[in-house]
């Protein structure tokens, strides 16, 4: 049906610069794994059906989930996000409603931003709507591009943004809905001509936009709902967001 929100969580890297080979959504925040605290958002959220994208130490990540009502897809090889969403087209291959796409490692998101991009995404009859934030320092994140009268032109990450680029305030996400046909479609025609040599999901988009399909996008309120844990540093100050209510 169309209403129908299923929700991919990315959740296969490794997470080196957590310094400890357990995989990085496996640590803790105030006694729960960021994964487990992703899920629960997205059932707040409203998902029918939740996917985990695995691989590193895949085992594990199912045992921390083992009580959830959520089903695996396996990325064998981080080639990137766009890669890992193409590990759980099979799980989705008969679903025709929304697909809301979040990071294992991004624990301080609310039920309720998530309720208004998905709003927003019906409202306006999105093919795909973003998630984007306003940060006074960006660096790490890629950018935002909007057309002269305001709409989203496209993406272009941190590594491969020339200087005016990176002054850009407004960053995206990595949080999306997409119209679940569309996306597994387009998947289909992305590259690695960038950087880092992966398969960026954020490619999809300029394809669809050439395509003249309709991308919205939907800014957070709070820019620190959507900041990732990547250190041990984070992992502290997301703790303490949570100690005094974000």
């Amino acid at each position: 049906m169309a209403d129908q929100l299923a929700t991919l969580i990315l959740a296969a890297g490794k997470g080196t610069r957590m310094k400890s080979d357990l995989p990085k959504v496996l640590h803790k925040i105030l006694g729960e794994s960021m994964v487990s605290r992703v899920v629960a958002t997205a059932e707040t959220a409203g998902s029918n059906d939740t996917v985990v994208v695995i691989g590193h130490k895949k085992e594990l990540v199912e045992l921390e989930l083992r009580d959830r009502r959520v089903r695996f897809a396996v990325q064998q090889e981080q080639l990137g996000t766009g890669h890992a969403v193409k590990m759980a087209e099979p799980l989705l291959k008969n679903f025709r409603g929304d697909v809301l796409i979040l990071a294992g490692d991004v624990p301080l998101l609310r039920a309720e931003t998530l309720k208004k991009l998905v709003n927003k995404h019906r409202k306006d009859k999105a093919d795909a709507t973003v998630l984007s934030a306003i940060f006074e320092d960006p660096h790490g994140y890629g950018r935002i591009v909007r057309t002269a009268d305001g709409h989203y032109s496209h993406s272009v990450e941190e590594k491969d943004a020339d200087e005016e680029i990176r002054k850009i305030r407004e960053i995206n996400s990595g949080i999306y809905v997409f119209k679940a046909e569309l996306l597994f479609h387009y998947l289909r025609f992305i590259g690695t001509d960038n950087a880092q040599r992966e398969y960026y999901l954020t490619d999809v988009l300029p394809l669809m936009r050439k395509d003249r399909k309709r991308i919205a996008l939907q800014v957070a309120e709070d820019p620190d709902e959507i900041q990732g844990v990547n250190t041990v540093e984070q992992l502290s100050a997301a703790e303490a967001k949570f100690r005094t209510g974000l």
